[in-house]
């Protein structure tokens, strides 16, 4: 599953310089993150890097897009070639 940034996001800014994928950039109101490019951070990083920055906590399961690790890790092949 990629995960999606709440409209409780105080745009900070320190989620997306951690995103290994590139897939968080900033939208009209809020950080958003691309579901094509999140892996959840699998094959990079054991948690997801911009959970664990995020001061207000408003980084969740995406529910519209449901992936397993699998899938994930695929992904993450995919995206980096390897």
């Amino acid at each position: 599953m990629s995960l999606l940034i709440t409209d409780e996001c105080i745009n900070c800014d320190v989620c997306e310089p951690e995103c290994p994928n590139g897939a968080i950039s900033q939208g009209d109101e809020i950080y958003e993150i691309a579901p094509n490019l999140c892996t959840e951070c699998v094959g990079h990083y054991d948690e997801p890097q911009c959970v664990e920055v995020c001061p207000v906590d408003c980084i969740i399961t995406d529910p519209e897009n449901k992936e397993t690790e699998d899938q994930l890790m695929d992904k993450y092949h995919q995206l980096t070639g390897s």
